[in-house]
């Protein structure tokens, strides 16, 4: 059963509210000032605030300010419950960090049917999605509704890259979000002598493009399919509207892409310190992992050998050393040209 604490000076509204939030299935706690709001809140951790603004000792912007300072309450979802109608004032309460804001006189499907989309939104923000697009579909539908999704999907093309073709350059400013629907991308950089570094490969499932969009500034790097490949795309200002207007879908959609960033980091950290052998190795089991999700022993890695010694952090001619000395140790196997890994183990465990 889900839990609201209800802030309500005016005794008739406070125990008709709580009421009917009772008739609905919640368990309810209730205050008459905002410093035995506060208190409550702390002790009970509640899954939602209701909250009136002009009260005695304490008032509601008071009472949402303190919450938003505690580390165990500032982000129980807070709705405010007021007579003050003017627009400055609910300004001034959505930006202290409210989540909704709902004026007096109201009736209970009213604040029933707040009280429940924002129990689901934060539901979501709870959950760990998956970084595809079934995971910002889900947050589309929650934070925007069923409308704002169809909307997106209708306006949403296909774009078909063939082998090696170009599908931004570093530099470039951006105007949509990429989604992989199908094939394989590289993300890489590239030096004043013309040698490449890949930062980053996307698989199926996979977002691209989006720190630019984030950020608001331009590619830096550039990305290149490195087989057939079917991007589906999202335009810039659908995306913005859909980040801009929606906290919620902003805080996890960062959640939901910043884990690229740290393998990013890792592997950068790796390519400045491990050895040969370790950088061909975890650059194998990185491909293993990234194409293989769900670990079948028949996978190749059919990578090119200049791509993979890019991954790896190495030159071609010692890449393909290594890789014939991991072969003579039984590591991998190497047919056609393609790489069958057959102890992913002492790959993962290889010493620097």
């Amino acid at each position: 059963m889900k839990t609201i604490l209800l802030i309500e000076d005016n005794i008739e509204i406070r125990e008709n509210t709580a009421e009917i939030l009772e008739l609905s299935n919640y368990k309810v706690f209730t205050a008459a000032d905002g410093k035995q709001g506060v208190e409550l809140a702390i002790q009970h951790k509640p899954d939602l605030i209701v909250c009136d603004i002009m009260m005695p000792v304490l008032d509601g912007y008071g009472v949402i300010h303190m919450l938003q300072k505690n580390t165990d309450t500032k982000n129980i979802p807070f709705i405010f419950l007021s007579a003050k109608a003017e627009r400055a004032e609910i300004r001034k309460g959505m930006e202290l960090g409210a989540d909704d804001y709902i004026t007096k006189p109201f009736n209970g499907s009213e604040l029933l049917s707040a009280i429940e989309s924002r129990l689901k939104k934060a539901e979501i923000a709870r959950q760990e999605l998956p970084s595809n697009i079934d995971g910002l579909n889900t947050l589309i539908r929650t934070a925007s509704g069923d409308e704002m999704l169809q909307k997106i999907k209708e306006n949403r093309s296909i774009n078909r890259y063939k082998k090696k073709q170009i599908v931004y350059n570093e530099g470039n400013h951006p105007l949509r979000l990429y989604y992989v629907m199908k094939g394989k991308v590289k993300a890489y950089k590239t030096n004043d002598d013309g040698k490449e570094l890949i930062i980053g490969l996307y698989n199926e499932g996979d977002f691209l493009g989006y720190i630019a969009l984030l950020e608001g500034g331009n590619y830096r790097e550039t990305t290149e399919a490195l087989e057939e490949t079917e991007l589906a795309v999202i335009p810039k200002d659908e995306f913005e509207d859909l980040t801009n207007n929606n906290r919620e879908v902003m805080h996890k959609f960062i959640q939901l892409l910043a884990k690229n960033i740290t393998v990013r980091e890792e592997q950068l950290l790796g390519l400045a310190y491990n050895s040969l052998r370790k950088k061909v190795a975890e650059a194998l089991v990185y491909l293993y992992k990234k194409f293989n999700p769900e670990n079948k022993e028949s996978f190749l890695i059919d990578l090119s050998r200049e791509n993979l010694a890019t991954i790896a952090g190495t030159a071609k001619e010692s890449l393909i050393r290594t890789l014939s000395d991991f072969k003579d140790e039984h590591l991998i196997d190497i047919s056609g040209g393609d790489i069958k890994v057959l102890n992913l183990k002492k790959l993962e465990n290889m010493f620097n």
